[in-house]
């Protein structure tokens, strides 16, 4: 009997040993490598967010609703750490008091230019152009000079806007309406003579016609210069921002062409990023672009724009400004790929 217990007791130990054995054994969890890497966004509340890079330093904007604002900062991974400076608050009273929408800050011939969109006390119909000018080396410093109304073609309408200069001309583009009663939205393009002073009749270059520009209704806006090679891109957004299914457009021209001839540009017939509705981003949409030094000459583009984090959020604040790089295609055009998850990590700009 006692035997018999040993030889038991034996049996149960050699198959607990054998049990444990069969346990697999998890494996090591690797870090993820974080080092030199950032995740969007880089701001959370951020809707139109336009970027400039100039003398080492990156300058942001984007929409308040109520005054303008420049960021400054030499890592643009690091935006949400930069402290923002008020640079301009509207009157009280007045054609542009109110809605103070998209603003953009350029450098022309040697001075600072914010173009934004305002109304007259909410009236959105008295939507125009306004322009600021200052000659500061640095916009966040200095006095900034209202020039007043940009006093665009036909005086109608108008959000939006942005300009270029090429072969010495500057072109203006902005988001307008065929008279002030609403309707579909179109992109319109323009000479300037000088920053601050159109000349010249409005070209419609664009108006939402496809299916995929009219989710909600037609929508034509946010036009952004892109120049590249022998070729000058106006990327747009399209289809109304209070859907989901707002999406980034694209319009292409030689840079000898004629760019205020309708008939120099060609529209892609399909989005060019977007439409994307799923995990953290919707509605993706009013882009801006700027370059990083890259490496071996080689400058590194960068797209910037706007999205919401979940879906049905539409046109108010919880739109936050995203940036990731992109390259080109073999017929020179821009390829955006797809927007990038925000639990996704980035390799930050070059020079940060």
């Amino acid at each position: 009997m006692k035997n018999c217990l040993i030889l038991l007791l034996l049996f149960a130990i050699g198959c607990k040993s054998k049990e444990e054995s069969s346990t697999p054994t998890p494996p090591p969890v690797t870090p993820v490598d974080t080092v030199g890497k950032f995740r969007n966004p880089i701001l959370s509340s951020a809707p139109d967010p336009w970027v400039i890079n100039k003398d080492g330093f990156y300058y942001v904007m984007h929409t308040t609703g109520n005054n303008l604002r420049i960021y400054k900062t030499r890592n643009i991974s690091r935006l949400a750490s930069a402290t923002p400076v008020t640079v301009w608050t509207p009157p009280a009273t007045g054609p542009n008091n109110r809605d103070i929408w998209a603003p953009e800050l350029h450098h022309i011939n040697g001075k600072w230019y914010i173009y934004y969109a305002a109304d007259n006390n909410g009236v959105d119909a008295t939507h125009r152009m306004f322009v600021l000018e200052n000659a500061s080396a640095d916009p966040t410093t200095g006095t900034w000079i209202d020039r007043g109304q940009l006093n665009l073609p036909e005086n109608k309408w108008a959000i939006d806007g942005t300009v270029v200069r090429l072969n010495g001309q500057l072109v203006y583009a902005w988001s307008g309406w065929e008279n002030d009663l609403g309707g579909s939205q179109n992109i319109y393009i323009c000479k300037l003579t000088n920053p601050y002073t159109a000349e010249g009749s409005r070209v419609r270059v664009s108006t939402p016609e496809l299916t995929w520009e009219k989710q909600g209704f037609g929508v034509n806006e946010g036009p952004q210069f892109l120049v590249h090679g022998g070729k000058v891109f106006i990327v747009y957004s399209a289809s109304f921002c209070g859907t989901d299914q707002y999406a980034l457009g694209q319009l292409s021209a030689d840079t000898t062409a004629n760019l205020v001839a309708q008939t120099a540009w060609t529209k892609s017939p399909n989005p060019v990023f977007g439409p994307y509705a799923s995990g953290t981003t919707y509605g993706v949409g009013h882009n801006s672009f700027f370059t990083a030094p890259g490496t071996a000459g080689a400058p590194e583009y960068w797209l910037v724009y706007h999205a919401n984090p979940a879906p049905g959020q539409g046109c108010a604040d919880f739109r936050s400004a995203r940036m990731q790089p992109f390259g080109w295609k073999a017929d020179g055009s821009p390829d955006f790929g797809s927007p990038v998850s925000l639990n996704e990590y980035i390799k930050r700009p070059s020079g940060e």
